[in-house]
């Protein structure tokens, strides 16, 4: 058995073919993640879901710095995912994992070892199995450790955390959690470091590799697998200029919500689209998208264009 093993991470991420970290994670590139930031969830979503991609998505509680007036968050969480599973103690095992881990270089307690090893840019995913007392896998501490190495990075923790007011004041990370407890880190084993992990219960939960792309905001977290990162940077942008024809489209009553819903448009509909991103100032950073494969769709058919977009 090996802790944040690259052989295990690359065979497990065999559909990324970029670069990668030299633990083996996907190493999306810094400009997809800038892009993200200006996405909301379900132009993102539902390039990934339409996919088969159905248990990325969590809705968790969330410590973030930095509020509005009006109590929404200011900037959200995007980063690689560092993932970490862990497991109530039992003594023989205990002793095994942190030997294996001291052979591979990590000191102190395990939740220590995952926090070492971030870089910039990183969020760590940690399912600690919905313990919140003694399950307090982050206070100030490791939450100031956490924004030292990952400057724009955070936290995903199916688990506890503990001093919130100190982590409040920790600029630029955000921490997702379950719940909060005063009590300290106790009695839990480390079962997998850089391996999927579960993030929730029964039909709620999520599944994280390591490398995915984390987004945080409001509403919970999405883990976007890496090989779709493009495609789903580039569907999102997609969705919300449709999203903004539609509208304008819909309040002139010049074409009604089902038409607008469906997942293919006509031609008509495509051209007029284009027309309004070529003439609208507001539309301008969306003029240089490929539209080849809605066209496709509308002179060949799609097989799913009687079904409501997602």
């Amino acid at each position: 058995m090996k802790f944040d093993d690259r052989d295990s991470i690359m065979a497990i991420t065999p559909e990324w073919k970029g670069e990668r970290f030299p633990d083996g994670r996907p190493k999306v590139a810094d400009k997809y993640l800038d892009a993200l930031y200006g996405m909301t969830l379900e132009e993102l979503w539902k390039p990934i879901f339409t996919r088969g991609y159905e248990n990325q998505f969590i809705a968790m509680d969330s410590v973030f710095p930095e509020f509005n007036e009006d109590g929404d968050v200011l900037h959200k969480m995007v980063g690689r995912a560092v993932t970490a599973v862990y497991a109530p103690t039992r003594p023989d095992y205990y002793a095994a994992s942190c030997a294996i881990a001291a052979s591979q270089g990590w000191h102190g307690t395990p939740n220590q070892w995952v926090l070492d090893s971030l870089v910039d840019r990183d969020v760590l995913v940690v399912d600690m199995y919905d313990k919140i007392y003694k399950g307090t896998f982050i206070g100030g501490n490791l939450a100031t450790a956490l924004a030292s190495k990952t400057h724009t990075g955070g936290a995903v923790i199916w688990g506890g955390i503990r001093d919130v007011e100190q982590v409040k004041k920790v600029k630029g990370i955000q921490i997702y959690y379950r719940g909060i407890d005063p009590t300290p880190i106790r009695d839990f084993v480390m079962t997998g470091f850089n391996t999927p992990a579960r993030i929730g219960t029964g039909r709620e939960a999520a599944i994280c590799l390591p490398g995915d792309v984390v987004y945080g905001c409001s509403g919970g977290v999405l883990f976007i697998p890496p090989s779709l990162v493009v495609d789903v940077v580039e569907g999102g942008a997609k969705t919300k200029v449709k999203d903004m024809f539609g509208f304008k489209m819909i309040s002139e009553n010049r074409f009604t919500t089902a038409q607008i819903d469906k997942n293919t448009w006509t031609e008509e509909m495509l051209d007029l689209l284009m027309d309004f991103i070529r003439t609208e100032p507001e539309a301008e950073e969306f003029r240089n998208i490929d539209w080849s494969h809605e066209y496709d769709l509308a002179r060949n058919g799609d097989p799913n264009d009687t079904q409501s977009a997602l």
